[in-house]
């Protein structure tokens, strides 16, 4: 009972069920609540950076063939590509086949102040502008802004410039590695503290937005969650078997980074405790220090499929019949906007009025519907997005001929 008690799953459940109720029961405890999701969400996300920074840099330090570092930056990002679109394509089926939007008549009044602030973001929004992102003009800001991929381009850089001074660069390697150790055990102390940042944002979500919110939306929730269902355990199921590794033991291997992702609707806590896991469970070090950050901006299999889902769902609450030219139109038009508000606050519904203002077919006012619920929507999302990313570092390794086996992972 005392080793039961003492699991960090079991605390973060129990802390996820208790949050639900004082949601339900205890409105007042609303700003509270979202205090303590909100400090916890920070003691991971100044992690982020130096966990990133040093796990790139060791990772392409210690590679001896430069070669390699492309070799597995262009199979991610080759992996990301078509998984994404398989993601985007599975949301317009269902959608078309479930129908959600079909049936709905309320058509809820638009939040102004909120829909301006994204048709502001979504109007800012340029290809161009991203790419130009990438590099940052002050690394020091990067850092201070917690920027995933400046940080990325920046390490990258950085970790060939030290691969190139052979051995007068050991003893950098050697002093990364142990501020490295120094920033994963900052993580244990950390993620003790997760049943009560699940607690909080739990409490925080059925507080203020309430369960009643779900039912006029019932039926697309329900669409989005079992999207990603099937796609989790049929799609990366069959990736899973073509690699010849177990995605159940994959699952049980991350479950407390999930729960922290379903408490506190984010995917950002979950990262570091991703890479260490992955590594943990058989991949190599340099391929999740590229492939996990990268799939942060690049892989995003539950968002594609929310984006898909809901352009569909609003096509068919507006009476809009999309033609299936429309619609490989709109796939081919989320393929980049997906991508090009990654790391951005707020990113599902400006991509989302980004690509209704680009198709210029269904009423940019309509995200307005989604506004109530997408809080609810947003584990889902992020619970796919980390186990995608895990996957893909899985993947990734494999190919490689880095994978040291799943049997590594018992801790």
């Amino acid at each position: 009972m005392k080793r039961l008690f003492g699991n960090l799953t079991f605390q973060v459940i129990v802390a996820i069920l208790l949050g639900v109720l004082v949601g339900l029961y205890f409105k007042d405890f609303a700003p509270t609540a979202k205090l303590i999701s909100g400090i916890f969400i920070k003691l991971v996300t100044m992690l982020i950076a130096p966990i990133i920074f040093f796990t790139i840099v060791l990772g392409i330090a210690g590679m001896n063939d430069m070669k390699k570092v492309g070799r597995v930056g262009g199979k991610a990002l080759l992996y990301f590509e078509l998984v994404t679109t398989l993601a985007l394509l599975i949301g317009v089926v269902v959608a078309n086949v479930i129908k959600p939007g079909a049936g709905f008549i309320n058509h809820a009044a638009a939040d102004a102040a909120k829909l301006n602030v994204y048709e502001k973001a979504a109007a800012d929004m340029h290809w161009g502008d991203f790419i130009a992102h990438i590099v940052p003009g002050n690394v020091f800001e990067a850092f201070a802004q917690g920027d995933i991929l400046q940080i990325l381009f920046f390490a990258i850089l950085f970790g060939f410039g030290l691969s190139r001074m052979g051995e007068a660069g050991q003893s950098v390697i050697r002093s990364f590695d142990k501020l490295s150790k120094v920033f994963f055990n900052i993580m244990k102390i950390v993620m003790r503290v997760a049943p009560l940042g699940a607690f909080g944002g739990m409490a925080y979500t059925i507080s203020t937005y309430g369960l009643s919110t779900l039912k006029p939306l019932a039926l697309l929730m329900a669409s989005v969650y079992i999207t990603m269902a099937l796609f989790i355990f049929v799609v990366l199921n069959i990736i899973c078997r073509v690699f010849k590794f177990s995605l159940w033991e994959y699952l049980k291997h991350i479950k407390e980074e999930i729960l922290i992702v379903l408490g506190t609707s984010s995917s950002e806590p979950a990262l570091p405790g991703m890479m260490e896991k992955l590594e943990k469970f058989g991949c190599s070090k340099s391929v999740v220090g590229l492939v996990i950050p990268a799939g942060y901006s690049f892989n995003l299999d539950g968002t594609t499929i929310y984006l898909s889902m809901s352009v569909i769902f609003l096509a068919q609450v507006f009476h809009i019949p999309l033609s299936l030219e429309q619609q490989l139109s709109i796939i081919g038009i989320l393929m980049i906007t997906s991508k090009g508000a990654a790391g951005v606050t707020g990113s599902g519904f400006i991509v989302l009025t980004s690509t209704l203002a680009a198709i210029k077919v269904i009423p940019v006012e309509g995200v307005a519907i989604l506004l109530g619920v997408d809080r609810f929507m947003s584990e889902a999302r992020a619970i796919t997005n980390v186990i995608g990313n895990g996957v893909a570092a899985i993947v990734v390794s494999k190919s490689e001929g880095e994978f040291t086996g799943w049997k590594n992972a018992e801790e």
